[in-house]
C-alpha cells in the first residue's frame, strides 16, 4: 500500500520538479567554467544519495549523510560567496522581470535563443586597434545583473557602439580615458567609472589595475570585461573574476556573444 502511495502523482509533483530542474540548471549556469563546478555537482550528488537512502529507509547512512548535509550549509555559504551574491543580485534586479531577461534565464525552455544585439564585431576592432596602439583600455558589458553602484562614480553617457567612439573614449589625450565604459546592450551608458579592485592574490604580478578592476567587477557580478594592455598591447577576457583563454578575434566574438546570449 505504501509502494502505491508513492507511486502517486499529482500536478504540484510536476510543478515542484519543473522548478528543482530550473533552479538546478540555473546553479549549474551560474557555476560553469568556474572551480566551484566540481563542488556543485558533487554535491548535487551527495544530496541524490540522501533521497535513495530515505526513499529506501536505510535509516543509519541517511541519517548521516543527512547531518552532513545540514553541518555543509555553512562551508557551502563560504565556498559559494560569490555564486550566492550573483544568484541574490539576479534575483534583485528590477529587471528580472522584463520579457528579455526572463526568457535569458529560462532559455533551455526554447529551441533558440535570444540573439545579442550587441555590437560585438565593433568592440572587438576598436580594442585590437587600440592593442596595436598600446591604447589602454577596460570595458565592462553589463549582462543581467545592474551596474548602477559602478556607474554613478563615472560620468553617464547614451551612445551607440561604434569603432570610432570606443577609440575615442580611449585615447590618451581625452578625457574620458581614465576608469572603465560600461556597455549595456549597444549602448555606452558610462565612462570613467570607478570599479572595485579585487585582493586576489592568484592574480600574476604582470597585470596592474585595469585587469584587477576586471576581475573585482565579475567577480561581484555576472557582467563580463575586456582590458587591452597598455604595456603589451595584448586583449583580456575576464569572466567570474576569471581570465578566459582564446585564440583569434573570431573565437573571442563567439565567447561574448555566447555570453550574451
Amino acid at each position: 500500500m505504501d509502494f502505491l502511495n508513492f507511486l502517486e502523482f499529482k500536478i504540484t509533483d510536476f510543478i515542484d520538479i519543473i522548478l528543482v530542474a530550473a533552479l538546478l540548471y540555473y546553479i549549474y549556469k551560474l557555476v560553469k567554467g568556474t572551480v566551484a563546478i566540481n563542488i556543485f555537482i558533487g554535491i548535487v550528488i551527495i544530496w541524490a544519495l540522501w533521497k535513495l537512502t530515505e526513499l529506501l529507509q536505510m535509516k543509519m547512512i541517511s541519517s548521516m549523510v543527512g547531518g552532513f548535509m545540514n553541518i555543509g550549509l555553512i562551508a557551502l555559504i563560504i565556498v559559494f560567496q560569490q555564486e550566492i551574491r550573483k544568484f541574490l543580485l539576479m534575483i534583485g534586479s528590477t529587471n528580472f522581470a522584463t520579457k528579455r531577461n526572463f526568457i535569458r534565464h529560462f532559455k533551455f525552455l526554447k529551441q533558440e535563443a535570444l540573439p545579442s544585439i550587441t555590437n560585438v564585431t565593433a568592440i572587438i576592432a576598436a580594442c585590437e586597434k587600440m592593442g596595436v596602439s598600446k591604447t589602454g583600455a577596460l570595458i565592462v558589458i553589463e549582462r543581467n545583473n545592474p551596474l548602477d553602484f559602478v556607474k554613478s562614480t563615472g560620468d553617464h553617457m547614451n551612445i551607440e557602439i561604434t569603432q570610432p567612439i570606443l577609440e575615442s573614449i580611449f585615447f590618451k589625450n581625452s578625457p574620458l580615458h581614465d576608469g572603465a565604459a560600461i556597455i549595456q546592450d549597444n549602448y555606452i551608458t558610462a565612462t570613467r567609472v570607478i570599479l572595485p579592485v579585487s585582493n586576489d592574490r592568484n592574480i600574476p604580478l604582470r597585470f596592474g589595475l585595469r585587469h584587477r578592476a576586471a576581475v573585482g567587477i565579475t567577480e561581484k557580478t555576472d557582467a563580463v570585461c575586456l582590458v587591452v594592455s597598455e604595456e603589451t598591447g595584448a586583449i583580456s577576457y575576464i569572466k567570474n573574476g576569471e581570465f578566459v583563454p582564446f585564440k583569434g578575434a573570431t573565437q573571442l566574438a563567439s565567447l561574448i556573444e555566447k555570453d550574451l546570449e
